[in-house]
């Protein structure tokens, strides 16, 4: 039998930037309350909707520094989290009902997948003067260029809807859900609300949980209020932990 030592919580925070500054804030805020301290990850995008970069020197990247020093976990969350492609197939369906026209990495060909997650980690590695944890593209989706561009860039994790993996050798470090939140309409509100009632009994014999918010989450209290339950549910029950500990 594990023990709640064994078995590992996996928080983060989407579309970290100057554009939700102060929705990332009041997330960063309930996630340490319910974790005790900064045991999260935040996901960041360089350039939202190519409408607010981020920009090395500015208060935002201040605090993003501060944030990592003090052990938050950076990813590369794309670099606009914006889908300008044209979809044919399985993609068209997925950029359809799957995210709102943000899927930025599903119809990207290899070298330009590649040219922008390398961007992305040149920029934000400078900002917060570290490395960062790896890779997490726009709304978990990869398409075959993005799949292909990560193999060999470096990045140590990635993750999608349903796993955790090495990007260099597809091996699986973590499998199962995502527990998340949509605030998009009523519809998908009560479905996400009703989905994360469910998860924290379903996926309690997991040996790794992960929850994840967006910005959007802190325009309805309902959200909030589910997101706190969930992390506290599974923080009483497993240990916070940090990304990196599935590939030590």
């Amino acid at each position: 039998m594990r023990s709640s030592d064994d078995k590992l919580l996996l928080a983060s925070i989407h579309d970290v930037g100057p554009r939700f500054e102060r929705e990332v804030g009041a997330l960063a805020e309930l996630f340490a309350r319910q974790l005790g301290g900064p045991r999260f990850a935040m996901l960041v995008v360089p350039d939202h909707w190519g409408e607010s970069p981020l920009r090395p020197g500015t208060p935002f990247a201040a605090g993003l520094r501060q944030w990592a020093e003090q052990g938050v976990e950076m990813f590369v969350h794309g670099w606009f989290h914006k889908d300008l492609a044209d979809h044919a197939g399985l993609a068209s369906f997925k950029a359809k009902h799957m995210t709102a026209g943000e899927g930025e990495f599903l119809g990207l060909s290899r070298e330009e997948a590649a040219r922008r997650m390398d961007g992305g980690r040149k920029l934000i590695e400078d900002v917060i003067g570290g490395p960062v944890a790896g890779f997490i593209a726009p709304a978990w989706l990869y398409g075959e260029g993005a799949r292909a561009a990560l193999r060999t860039s470096g990045f140590t994790l990635a993750e999608d809807h349903m796993r955790v993996w090495r990007p260099a050798t597809d091996e699986t470090l973590a499998r199962g859900p995502v527990v998340t939140w949509a605030s998009r309409s009523s519809a998908r509100t009560a479905s996400s609300l009703a989905f994360a009632a469910l998860a924290r009994h379903a996926l309690n014999p997991l040996r790794t949980v992960r929850v994840a918010a967006h910005p959007g989450d802190t325009s309805k209290a309902s959200i909030l209020a589910s997101i706190e339950r969930t992390l506290g549910h599974f923080a009483s029950r497993r240990r916070a932990a940090r990304y990196a500990e599935l590939s030590g």
